[in-house]
């Protein structure tokens, strides 16, 4: 079923949640909806599993990045993994979490706030780190951990629906590259 799981994010990735049918899941996985009921559940499981496999094998990129020296490493790696996943796979360009969620209805509550929640993780992950870079001395003083990690998502969000939308790669690094300009240094 990991094959399946794969050709579910797949399709959930370059359709977002709502845009996904069953007769698409189907399609992609050579599952039938019964085996696919059976082994996921509904699609709102299925599509729970997919974020959880996309966090770990894709988005990964992020946990590396919090690992590194320096606030702005970390700012420079972040935006530079969200560039190259946002345009690695001409099939499904853009971020997942922001493809599943841009246009929701009521009836895919579910996903948009697991999405919510999944994008709040990445944020307070960020703060934490920059908090810490703070407390280090690596960043000023009167820098805001929430800010620059809210700055940083919303440049990577950016730059993922610019991605959706066929922008290439190298754009995307230039965008990077720009935001990381006013990056706030200790002198």
């Amino acid at each position: 079923m990991e094959k399946a799981l794969e050709a579910a994010l797949s399709i959930f990735w370059r359709k977002g949640y709502e845009g996904t049918s069953y007769a698409d899941l189907v399609a992609a996985t050579g599952v039938e909806r019964p085996a696919l009921y059976s082994a996921f559940g509904n699609k709102e499981a299925l599509f729970l599993r997919a974020l959880g496999r996309y966090s770990e094998h894709y988005a990964n990129y992020v946990s590396e990045a919090l690992d590194l020296k320096t606030s702005r490493e970390v700012a420079a790696s972040f935006l530079a993994g969200a560039a190259d996943l946002s345009t690695r796979f001409p099939d499904r360009t853009g971020c997942l979490g922001i493809n599943g969620a841009l246009a929701a209805s009521d009836d895919a509550e579910c996903a948009r706030l697991a999405l919510i929640e999944w994008r709040a993780q990445g944020e307070a992950s960020l703060r934490h780190r920059f908090e810490r870079a703070k407390h280090d001395g690596d960043l000023p003083a009167d820098a805001d951990a929430a800010v620059l990690a809210a700055y940083l998502l919303a440049v990577a969000h950016g730059m993922a629906v610019q991605a959706k939308a066929g922008f290439p790669r190298e754009v995307l690094m230039a965008v990077g590259k720009q935001a990381l300009s006013t990056w706030p240094s200790r002198d």
